[in-house]
């Protein structure tokens, strides 16, 4: 749904923000000055004494001073009801009085019918309430109470009791003078062909757990069966207008608000999990309507929190379902948006822990969630015996398989980095080498992008040379103290920089290349992360944020460099082609010398122990890589010569293989060259 032109303005000048902000903070009366609509109070955003968030009602917007937190009301009331852009619109315009502008004929008789729908689901809820206090369901009433749930935990979760008759909810609605339509499309009752064709009730002898939507409407049930015989123990709605269980999850509507006021969002496995979490605190709970969550479910998920915990059973069952979720999750992996995993101890449920431990007990399982690419590692490991080439070649297969699929190449190296990390210890952490198992800069081996050889592409460190001790800081920071390619690699790093901070509005479109750079330099070092810091910044501040952090010295020393003023991507602010094209090849420069770098580093600790046609293929691939890089895209005039195995070699591979091989001393350890 569209809005109109200046509907917006006009809502933000009925608005008053300062009565918005109001019903979740306290004002500082000392800094406040209502009269002139100036408001302070302490931040509603994140955890301070001080009152550092203002608050301007005659233009109407907001700012914390600590955070930076910053929006109008529409903004102030998404971020704090964690709602959508429509939903905090609409919630505001009620508030003001404003009608909502109309939706097409169409879409209104949709939401018209749907409406319907719910009202009549909402009859059901309350005929299923009333069943429950009745003789019949004695039984399912001694159920509740023996899981811990109080006649008035029940009445909170509205969970009712479907008869063991055949149309008792029929009888009940059709008395009520709901039309057999609504009934049927609603998913309460199915058609027969016995009985005079009369339908049947869908839900007979269970427990009912209504499922709403994220505005509260009951749009679908979840009945457990009492009989023990019964051959679905949990059934759910059929699909109906209302309801799409793939796309809808239960308690959404708590579990978003719960997570607004920054409680873990958890998945649980079943309605019983959530209430019972939910009860114990732990009001972030949501579950899936079925086996496995599925990817709109994910997608739903990601709008309420960056990274749920999926708390799992801890039985084989439940670790199954882990494993098979990691698959569906990671090509739709983002930076920022990821799962953990809570692993219940074993045989337990969330319930079961929560009866046994407490609260406590849940919230050290919670502290103790493991990321995603750890249980991938545990998936391709745990159970596996690697005491072959072979074997470990399988392994190596299936983790670059896996990552391939992450489609953000800055997660999918530092995915890379740290599968790295999880291999070293795995085959070199306790075989005596004098780098330490949990070094993340140890070598990285065959598992990024084509031609290169590490998981993700390294992380860059170390690839400038040692500073002499005792050199001062301003030596340090200087380009002219580094040794070799570092000087190049701070050259192209500055170019970087100055190019971003020329074009501000490129810098979200490029911060996961950025993040991998790992400057040596200190100065680079901080600009970086005073531009990761500040990335969603308008593009007009990016420059003052980052000079204000920096200090203004450093973007000046930055400037002054004779070799950036001749960039024509700084000469030129308003050309972005330019300047993305200029981006793009400094990285992909900086990025080629430090993989020829890191196999070079490689190669001389395998050397000794795998001097074949893997390794120097590789040597080779990567001095390609590098020359390719710094000499652009050109037309493919290769000249072969042929290699002593009969095989085609391009010259200028082999020429950049050879200076490679050059630059390595080929001796075992300990024997003396001759």
């Amino acid at each position: 749904m569209s809005l109109p032109p200046g509907f917006l303005d006009e809502l933000r000048t009925r608005t008053s923000l300062s009565q918005v902000v109001g019903r979740k903070v306290m004002w500082d009366q000392r800094k406040s000055n209502q009269g002139k609509g100036d408001m302070w109070a302490p931040c509603p955003f994140h955890q301070e004494k001080s009152a550092s968030f203002h608050v301007d009602d005659r233009k109407g917007f907001y700012y914390c001073f600590g955070c930076h937190a910053k929006g109008d009301a529409v903004t102030f009331v998404r971020e704090t009801e964690n709602v959508g852009f429509m939903e905090a619109v609409e919630i505001l315009a009620r508030e003001v009085g404003m009608q909502m502008p109309a939706r097409d004929p169409k879409a209104q008789e949709k939401a018209d019918r749907r409406t319907q729908l719910a009202e009549v689901m909402e009859q059901a809820v309350q005929h299923y309430r009333l069943q429950l206090n009745t003789g019949a369901a004695a039984e399912a009433r001694d159920y509740l109470a023996g899981r811990g749930l109080p006649p008035e935990a029940q009445a909170r979760w509205d969970i009712g009791f479907a008869a063991p008759g055949w149309q008792g909810l029929w009888d009940h609605l059709r008395g009520k003078g709901v039309p057999e339509d609504l009934i049927m499309a609603a998913g309460l009752a199915k058609a027969s062909t016995r009985d005079n064709g009369r339908p049947y009730d869908t839900f007979r002898n269970r427990i009912m757990f209504p499922i709403r939507d994220a505005r509260g409407r009951a749009i679908a049930f979840g009945g457990r069966a009492m009989d023990p015989s019964d051959n679905a123990k949990y059934l759910n709605s059929p699909e109906t207008e209302l309801f799409d269980k793939g796309r809808s999850l239960y308690n959404h509507g708590p579990a978003r608000e719960a997570a607004g006021k920054g409680a873990p969002l958890l998945v649980a496995e079943g309605y019983m999990d959530v209430i019972a979490l939910s009860e114990a605190g732990f009001g972030a709970t949501v579950a899936p309507l079925g086996t496995a969550i599925t990817e709109d479910q994910l997608q739903l998920l990601w709008r309420i929190a960056p990274e749920p915990i999926i708390a799992l059973d801890g039985d084989t069952a439940g670790l199954r379902a882990a494993m098979r979720l990691i698959d569906m999750v990671l090509p739709q992996l983002e930076a920022g948006k990821s799962l953990r995993f809570a692993i219940m101890p074993a045989g337990k449920d969330p319930d079961d822990v929560i009866r046994d431990g407490g609260a406590g007990a849940m919230h050290k399982v919670i502290d103790a969630a493991q990321p995603l690419v750890n249980l991938l590692w545990q998936r391709e490991t745990e159970g596996k015996i690697f005491d072959s080439p072979e074997r470990k070649a399988a392994l190596d297969k299936s983790l670059r398989e896996a990552i391939r699929k992450i489609p953000d190449p800055s997660l999918k190296k530092h995915y890379g980095d740290e599968i790295n990390r999880l291999r070293w210890e795995l085959f070199r952490g306790n075989r005596g080498s004098d780098r330490p198992a949990n070094d993340r800069g140890a070598p990285r081996r065959g598992f990024g992008e084509a031609g290169q050889s590490g998981f993700g592409r390294g992380n860059g460190r170390g690839f400038g040379r040692d500073f002499t001790p005792g050199a001062t800081p301003g030596l340090r920071a200087s380009v002219l103290a580094a040794e070799g390619t570092a000087v190049e690699d701070q050259v192209r790093e500055a170019v970087i920089f100055a190019v971003l901070l020329t074009h501000p509005h490129l810098l979200p479109e490029i911060a996961g290349e950025l993040e991998g750079l790992h400057p040596a330099n200190p100065d680079h070092a901080r600009l970086q992360m005073a531009l990761l810091r500040h990335a969603g910044a308008e593009p007009a501040e990016l420059r003052d944020l980052v000079a204000q952090e920096t200090g203004a010295e450093t973007l000046e020393k930055l400037f002054a460099q004779s070799h950036i003023a001749v960039i024509p991507a700084v000469r030129h602010p308003h050309d972005s082609e330019t300047a993305l094209l200029c981006l793009a090849e400094e990285f992909a420069k900086l990025e080629a010398r430090r993989g020829a770098e890191r196999e070079i580093s490689e190669a001389m600790q395998d050397i000794d122990r795998l001097a074949d046609e893997g390794l120097t293929w590789r040597l080779s691939q990567a001095a390609l890589a590098k020359q390719r890089a710094e000499t652009g895209s050109q037309e493919d005039t290769t000249e072969y010569d042929t290699a002593p195995t009969g095989a085609k070699m391009s010259r200028d591979e082999r020429s950049a293989f050879d200076a490679l091989i050059a630059k390595i001393e080929f001796k075992k350890p300990g024997r003396k060259s001759t």
